[in-house]
């Protein structure tokens, strides 16, 4: 992960030292003081730093961006309830190590601390390109397909995780809740959110089955070894119940290949050579889930236009300094979202 380095008598924003090192003293065992932050570059929502104390230890820290309040604190504990409940079964993720709801500690807000995986995260194609070879990005393309397979085969239930959310109507619930944090979000009138909003709602296909949807799928969003296996799943912020071809959807338009005149991602990873295409990674998945892909162009076209709106609130948040300070790449959150947008229109007309 690439971090801006923090000096051990500084912090980066987002931070209190004393209240921060209190807890880790309380609740980590043998951490031990001072401890240096750094915040991760990456991530379009909550923030992470990563933490050392003087003997070279290091965690994750989860908190949400700049701004929030304690209202938002059922996001840090809906994330660590998670990666808890995951930690014994075939899903990779994070170790977690505690929470805390006290808002006393850090500034109002909550947050949870993860045991750190150390690997390469993959946000550009040059990443990709220097990490591994393209005999290993063929290898590493299988690994997020059946990572996505182990993610929709965990029993709800027996993880302790059947009262994550509704299992019934996930699609209506998505197109309200999306719809609304539009109206909530927005910086600017796009009427062709609406449109395909109004066009998607009226063409729900039925819900087959339910399972843990992770909500953000993608390669950046998963810390890989150096052996190109999969270390960890991130960013469980938007998890919930529902129906698992909203998560293959997402990593279909998250997985941009040579050719596409739109992409999600600015630089995106997968365009580096050796990555299967987004067809080998649906017969991978279909393969080893047995799961009939019928409607996945459906969810392909939820994916784009419940994007657009994710980036939409991105930009908000940026122009509103909850990021900390600006940046030249957070301008072009705003064209995303209107390619995103038509996208979404395109794949809802292919629909027929």
């Amino acid at each position: 992960m690439a971090a801006e380095a923090i000096g051990s008598d500084s912090v980066p924003d987002g931070i209190e030292r004393s209240g921060v090192e209190g807890w880790f003293a309380d609740n980590v065992p043998d951490a031990e003081p001072p401890l240096v932050f750094e915040r991760i570059s990456g991530g379009r929502s909550n923030l992470t730093y990563r933490v050392a104390d003087a003997r070279g230890r290091q965690w994750a820290l989860r908190r949400p961006p700049l701004g929030k309040t304690l209202s938002s604190a059922h996001d840090m504990r809906r994330e660590h309830r998670i990666i808890s409940a995951l930690a014994a079964t075939d899903v990779p993720v994070a170790p977690a190590v505690g929470i805390c709801e006290d808002g006393s500690v850090n500034g109002g807000v909550p947050f949870y601390v993860m045991e750190w995986v150390g690997g390469p995260v993959l946000r550009s194609q040059q990443e990709a390109e220097q990490h591994f070879s393209e005999r290993e990005r063929a290898a590493i393309g299988e690994r997020v397909a059946d990572t996505l397979v182990a993610i929709h085969a965990v029993d709800p239930d027996t993880v302790g995780l059947g009262e994550l959310g509704k299992r019934e109507g996930y699609v209506a619930r998505q197109l309200r809740r999306w719809q609304g944090q539009w109206e909530g979000w927005k910086t600017r009138d796009l009427p062709l959110i609406e449109d395909v909003h109004r066009r998607l709602e009226a063409r729900i296909p039925e819900q087959r089955e339910t399972a843990i949807v992770h909500g953000d799928y993608r390669l950046d969003n998963m810390i890989l070894a150096a052996t190109g296996d999969v270390a960890a799943v991130v960013d469980w912020e938007l998890c919930t119940l529902g129906d698992p071809l909203a998560d293959l959807g997402m990593l279909m338009v998250y997985w941009s290949q040579p050719g596409d005149e739109t992409t999600a991602l600015f630089d995106p990873p997968t365009l580096a050579r050796g990555f299967p295409t987004r067809e080998e990674l649906t017969v991978r998945y279909a393969e080893r889930s047995a799961r009939d892909l019928s409607e996945l162009d459906f969810f392909v076209a939820l994916a784009s236009w419940k994007l657009a709106i994710i980036l939409e609130g991105v930009y908000a948040r940026f122009a509103a300094g909850q990021y900390g300070a600006s940046t030249e790449a957070f301008q072009q959150f705003a064209d995303v979202v209107v390619r995103l947008a038509k996208a979404a229109d395109e794949a809802e007309r292919r629909l027929g």
